[in-house]
């Protein structure tokens, strides 16, 4: 009958509308009666009629009320007060109700026997049976705090004490809202043992309401937490259809996404009774569905008519989260559904110790002599279902039936009953819990000095002239801890301070079931929400042995940030993976973040490297061929000047005015080295240098071409009759001072353009997202243009006079030479400039030095390679005879 008793166990709001219903005839009874006492009676109050309720009693100084489930079914009673006592009609006897009932008496009996709780003050209870039944557990709760005297004399004060100054339950939450709706209006305590709405949190509606068990709001997050902590996002949710599923549906949806980082794939709601078509429309969802744990926040009822169906359909491989209503269900701990059921992870009570306890039911014993009063008929009844007997006199045809008559004398001992379990108490801990709780702030309020007490003129309550209110007061600040060491205090909404235990099914090797503590999730007021786990002793019932992967989507790896997909829930996402640039280094990053701006993303986009850094090294293999170039160019010009100086005294080298063709070779030198310029990291020093050295290189040699062409037109000139004079002008004076005073006007023009606007080092980012292009800027464009401007500009003006002077007669006329010379430069400078605008960074730098090396190149080669060749190879022509003979014919 155990999973009997919890299945219709309803602590949910599922009779609203019976309550509200019932509420409203009690009122309209209370003003009706109200009005009738006062016309008939000026000084008394009648009782109209009894209510005639199962229940155990006993006197005491101060008494507390219980509200319990003794019984499993009841025949609804008649709700109109007659003269005639009504008794409800209760049958299958709940024997774990009945043992919350014996600690409720024993917790009462532990605080009469201890002299430093309460002294001076002895407790006593009167407790009833509700019978599960809204109607008769709200007529026991009216019962209590009115009293059942026949008659009650008014007095002028109207001072006087309840007859009970709190209540211990009710164990269902539909009960609970409906009782205590009116007694919160008198502010009389109440302490729930087993109801767990999360509504009965709202003070606004329930003022004098307590529990010292968990609101499902806790449990939903107790969940959650575990939930997060396997990293399962993606569960499926079945509910009861009644407050209790849909009050933990709503907590979900609301705390899942927000705390957990998760979501529902479904949400079904569970049939009452056994409905084979909506089940298996269920049961269906389950299996099309890719999540892979399954949360059921119902009743055991539900879940045997639902495995009914998983077993048929066989759905095996799904992770089961119990709520803490069928975490202990005896009735599914069957080696037929634990292939099914094996694994499944559970919230349940807190389990506790209460020393004593077993000795006290022990000493239980029936009242043979009112055997059939509703005084203490309790215990015979719980006598009568334990040892299948009856009590004198018994039901007709009992006897003869073969049917046992109780002597009041059997042995508990000798009987196997859960009565005596002790070794799992969770509901009995929660009530004991309740007791203590209302005899804490009962002491504390005794307690308090005159003058110093917490109400108005700072008074103190007292037994006497004790307002409900009050101790509501005391209950609000109650603190203490049980004696199994768990702390015991109530927050601004009424609850206790949170805390489950975490079960586990697991399924022995010999098939035995064992229902295991693996954990606990409590909330502390300093450390919030904690879970404990201890995985090493969970069974999970898959081949790995593992827990399970129940996501909707992978995670999103660092690279990539997440998207939700158009039309799923939220934990349903897309990877996209994070542009250039930018990097993800975490798992299901919500956006990628930009790099620094030296920095670059790396293929994986999940770190930012140091962007890589261009420029016309020497370590790679163009600066390599450039350098080698520049560096052989120099060369041909050392040697080419080293033959011209050993043959300085050959007619061939002195006819070609040697002194201009060595500062040629001085400044083609100039110019193959200061291509060396170009190549490397540019610096500061670098880049000045770099266009001051080659403008000044190349105008110092245009200049001494320029002057050779001018003289080889003045000596031709001057071969003619009258042209003597013109030689003047063409000494070696002029001719040094017309190359200085040609070089000093490139070297102004750098002077003046390194002062106003200086080439520097720039880090160049454009070209380029993933790599820093260090070039050099060229400051100024006016002076940079200026200068090769004014290289041009001597390069046309030689190349003018030796196109003029090509024709002249001479065995060896040199102004061809130059012509063809300057041909090539200025062709290869033509070719530069949008060469060098369309190059991005070092190319344009890689195509100044080919510019460089290719003038330098055509110059030497133009000019002194047919000098070279007559000097080194046909000697024979170079003697002065042999110029001036050729001369001479022509």
């Amino acid at each position: 009958m155990t999973w009997l008793r919890k299945g219709v166990n309803q602590r949910k709001v599922m009779g609203t509308f019976l309550a509200t219903s019932l509420l409203l005839l009690m009122l309209l009874y209370s003003y009706i009666s109200s009005a009738v006492s006062s016309y008939f009676y000026s000084s008394s109050c009648q009782l109209q009629g009894q209510f005639q309720l199962n229940g155990i009693h006993k006197d005491g100084d101060v008494v507390l009320g219980g509200l319990f489930q003794i019984h499993f079914f009841s025949t609804y009673p008649d709700l109109s007060f007659t003269s005639e006592p009504q008794q409800p009609t209760c049958h299958g006897f709940d024997i774990l109700g009945f043992r919350q009932v014996q600690t409720m008496a024993f917790a009462i009996d532990e605080i009469n026997r201890n002299s430093n709780l309460l002294p001076n003050v002895t407790l006593g209870y009167s407790l009833y049976d509700n019978c599960l039944q809204l109607g008769i557990g709200f007529r026991a709760a009216l019962s209590l705090v009115s009293g059942q005297e026949e008659q009650v004399i008014l007095h002028e004060t109207c001072v006087g004490t309840l007859p009970v100054l709190g209540i211990v339950g009710d164990s269902s939450s539909t009960r609970s809202i409906a009782i205590s709706t009116v007694l919160g209006l008198y502010r009389v305590p109440m302490v729930s043992y087993f109801a767990t709405c999360s509504c009965l949190s709202d003070r606004q509606k329930f003022p004098s309401f307590f529990r010292t068990i968990p609101s499902d709001a806790f449990q939903v997050r107790a969940m959650i937490q575990i939930l997060k902590h396997f990293g399962w996002t993606w569960t499926g949710l079945l509910i009861s259809d009644d407050d209790y599923g849909l009050h933990a549906a709503r907590s979900f949806q609301s705390d899942l996404g927000p705390s957990g980082g998760g979501c529902l794939a479904y949400t079904e709601i569970l049939p009452w009774g056994n409905n084979p078509a909506e089940l298996k429309r269920i049961v269906d969802v389950m299996k099309k569905s890719t999540a892979r744990v399954i949360i059921v926040f119902a009743h055991e009822s539900h879940m045997i008519n639902l495995m009914e169906e998983v077993v048929r359909q066989n759905v095996t491989g799904l992770q089961w989260i119990a709520s803490e209503a069928w975490t202990s269900a005896a009735v599914l701990h069957t080696p037929r559904l634990m292939p099914y059921l094996g694994g499944t992870l559970g919230i349940t009570i807190r389990r506790g110790e209460i020393a004593g306890l077993k000795d006290f039911l022990l000493q239980i014993r029936p009242d043979l002599h009112h055997n059939n009063s509703y005084g203490n008929n309790v215990v015979n009844q719980f006598w009568e279902h334990t040892f299948q007997c009856r009590f004198a006199p018994p039901p007709a045809g009992w006897v003869e039936a073969g049917g046992a008559l109780c002597t009041g004398q059997e042995d508990l001992e000798s009987v196997e009953t859960e009565f005596l379990d002790v070794s799992d108490l969770r509901s009995e801990y929660n009530v004991y819990k309740a007791v203590y709780a209302l005899a804490y702030a009962l002491d504390n309020m005794l307690q308090c000095e005159p003058g110093r007490g917490p109400f108005s003129g700072h008074s103190c309550g007292n037994l006497q002239r004790l307002e409900p209110w009050q101790l509501v007061h005391y209950m609000e600040n109650v603190n203490f801890t049980t004696s199994f060491g768990d702390p015991v205090s109530f927050d601004e909404n009424g609850d206790v301070l949170p805390i489950y235990d975490i079960m586990n099914w697991q399924w022995l090797p010999d098939g035995r079931t064992e229902v295991q503590t693996v954990g606990e999730v409590k909330k502390s007021a300093f450390k919030g929400e904690e879970l404990t786990l201890d995985e090493d002793k969970i069974f999970w019932n898959f081949e790995s042995k593992e827990p399970p992967r129940s996501v909707c989507s992978e995670s999103c790896p660092p690279g990539t940030r997440i998207a939700r997909k158009r039309g799923e829930p939220e934990c349903c996402l897309d990877c996209i993976p994070c542009s250039e640039g930018k990097v993800s280094n975490k798992t299901d990053s919500m956006e990628c973040t930009s790099c620094p701006e030296d920095f670059w993303s790396n293929p994986q986009r999940d770190q930012c490297v140091p962007k890589k850094i261009e420029f016309l090294s020497y370590h790679e293999p163009l600066g390599i061929c450039l350098a080698a170039t520049s560096l052989l160019g120099t060369f041909i010009c050392a040697v080419v000047l080293g033959i011209f100086i050993y043959h300085r005294r050959t007619p061939i080298v002195r006819a070609n005015n040697s002194e201009l063709s060595f500062h040629l070779l001085l400044s083609l030198k100039l110019c193959f080295l200061c291509s060396l310029l170009f190549i490397g990291r540019p610096r500061p020093w670098t880049c000045q240098l770099r266009h001051a050295a080659f403008g000044i290189s190349f105008v110092l040699c245009v200049s001494c071409i320029l002057v050779k062409t001018m003289v080889v037109l003045a000596v031709f000139k001057a071969s003619k009759p009258g042209g003597e004079a013109s030689l003047k002008w063409f000494g070696v004076l002029q001719q040094r001072g017309t190359v200085l005073v040609l070089t000093s006007v490139q070297a102004a023009i750098c002077t003046a353009w390194l002062v106003t606007a200086s080439p520097a080092p720039h880090k160049n980012t454009e070209y380029h997202n993933d790599k820093i292009v260090y070039e050099c800027v060229v400051g100024s464009t006016v002076g940079f243009a200026v200068l090769l401007g004014y290289i041009g500009l001597l390069a046309i003006l030689s190349f003018l006079l030796a196109f003029l002077a090509r024709n002249l007669p001479d065995s060896f006329n040199e102004a061809k030479l130059i012509t063809f010379s300057m041909l090539i430069f200025c062709a290869v400078w033509v070719a530069f400039v949008p060469a060098y605008i369309s190059s991005p960074g070092k190319y344009a730098d890689a195509v100044e030095v080919f510019a460089i090396l290719a003038s330098s190149f055509g110059l030497l080669v133009a000019l002194f390679g047919p000098k070279c060749y007559i000097i080194l190879l046909r000697p024979e022509r170079n003697t002065k005879k042999a110029i001036m003979g050729r001369g001479t014919e022509s």
